[in-house]
């Protein structure tokens, strides 16, 4: 059995070492209030929803998990109050900053830039994770996981040069990152199209590989099959 660690701010988080991680990031401020105020009704709604009694308390919080992932790209895909991602110098920060460190301290499976957040997926290496943990070993308070080093120093990279290029200054990224477990293949390879498809779906693209900022335009070009990582270099 995977060890899990489980940790709740605002938004439930699992890692869960050995599996993929999916995770989306928004703009600060592209979520409106209403918006905000519809996935906190509905996380409670979710947490007082009775387990189906067949089903194990693991699989009803990943099915929880899911079920609120879903409900947040919904209302992401909306129109947003900030879409800074739609110029095309801070989506090539994004998405160079996810392959820079793809086949190094993560295997790369799909991500997408859309204009107010950014989807993706990846497993984090072990041996990179192993040292990565052990240099937090000493520091005070709690030892991050791989997901969430890995996670912070993406963000706080692309913060930095965004910021930068749109002349800029002060909070870019929303705090809190949604994250979300794969368990299998089969769940890998069902978040990989639901990634490369969002912008068909948002209606921004007539098709995935058409697409600059996403991993389907990679993923043609090479002729990689669902489920090959996406290089460090493409």
């Amino acid at each position: 059995m995977p060890e899990m660690v489980f940790r709740r701010r605002r938004l439930p988080h699992q890692d869960v070492e050995g599996h993929p991680v999916f995770i989306t990031a928004c703009l600060e401020g592209s979520l409106s209030a209403s918006g905000l105020s519809q996935i906190d009704a509905y996380r409670r709604e979710l947490d007082h929803r009775r387990k189906p009694h067949a089903m194990s308390l693991a699989d009803w919080e990943h099915l929880k998990q899911r079920l609120l992932f879903g409900f947040v790209d919904n209302v992401l895909d909306g129109r947003s109050p900030v879409e800074s991602l739609q110029d095309d110098a801070q989506a090539k920060i994004v998405r160079d900053a996810f392959l820079n460190f793809a086949d190094e301290r993560y295997t790369l499976l799909a991500f997408v830039v859309m204009p107010s957040h950014h989807h993706w997926l990846f497993l984090p290496n072990e041996t990179w994770s192993a040292l990565a943990v052990k240099r937090e070993t000493g520091r005070s308070g709690r030892r991050r996981t791989p997901r969430e080093i890995i996670s912070h120093s993406i963000q706080s990279y692309t913060a930095t040069m965004c910021n930068r290029a749109r002349g800029s200054t002060g909070v870019y990224w929303q705090h809190e990152t949604f994250d979300h477990w794969a368990r299998d293949e089969s769940e890998t390879l069902r978040i990989i199209r639901y990634i490369e498809r969002n912008p068909v779906k948002a209606g921004l693209a007539r098709s995935p590989e058409s697409y600059a900022w996403s991993s389907a335009s990679i993923r043609a070009q090479l002729r990689l099959q669902p489920g090959q990582a996406i290089p460090k270099v493409a």
